[in-house]
């Protein structure tokens, strides 16, 4: 754990074990499932920091502490019978590209914090007990309701039930009334722009 809370620049690339008796090194191998595809690396490499507790049975909440390994890119703990909220200090991993918190008894709300991890390009929460609001960043909106699938509490534009007090259609108006709004200040840019063409001249 400590290995994901800071980066130190003296180590090898590869992660290497040393025999005891014969002073050799040898290479450790590993299997993991890391946005949603099993991979098999022959060489486990620095760089690749994840966690992957696929169908472990484990039980009782996800523990805050995660949010201090800073350096996780890729955290996996589909199929457990994980309890609780979801910690809001995930949303502290700020180079976190695929969660997966699928398949478990999690309860309560999405952390809106997690509408702040722009490099988060896989995501699943389906078949838990979450409700409440979807995050509303463009960021969110770009996973699609197989993300959120299973969880009949959840309200939000990926999946079909609208909250209530916004609708798809509330958002079209606002997108309108911003185009609207806009126009003054076009104009007046507009203006200014030929009035300076015009000094020039």
């Amino acid at each position: 754990m400590k290995s994901m809370m800071i980066k130190s620049v003296n180590e090898t690339l590869v992660m290497e074990n040393q025999y005891d008796l014969l002073g050799q090194t040898y290479q450790i191998a590993t299997a993991i499932t890391y946005k949603g595809s099993d991979i098999t690396f022959s060489k486990i490499l620095r760089t690749i920091v994840v966690i992957d507790v696929l169908d472990n049975e484990f039980y009782g909440a996800i523990p805050q502490f995660i949010g201090g390994l800073v350096l996780l890119s890729g955290v996996n703990m589909l199929h457990n019978a994980l309890t609780g909220p979801i910690p809001s200090q995930l949303g502290m991993l700020h180079q976190l590209e695929s969660l997966d918190l699928s398949s478990n008894d999690l309860l309560g709300e999405i952390p809106q914090e997690l509408a702040s991890l722009d490099f988060l390009s896989a995501l699943k929460m389906s078949y838990n007990k979450l409700e409440g609001r979807i995050p509303e960043s463009h960021h969110f909106l770009t996973f699609s309701n197989i993300s959120f699938i299973g969880n009949i509490g959840l309200c939000g534009l990926q999946v079909s039930k609208a909250c209530n007090n916004m609708s798809s259609d509330t958002l079209l108006d606002q997108s309108e009334k911003f185009s609207i709004d806009n126009v003054p200040f076009l104009l007046t840019g507009l203006g200014f722009g030929v009035g300076f063409v015009i000094a020039i001249v």
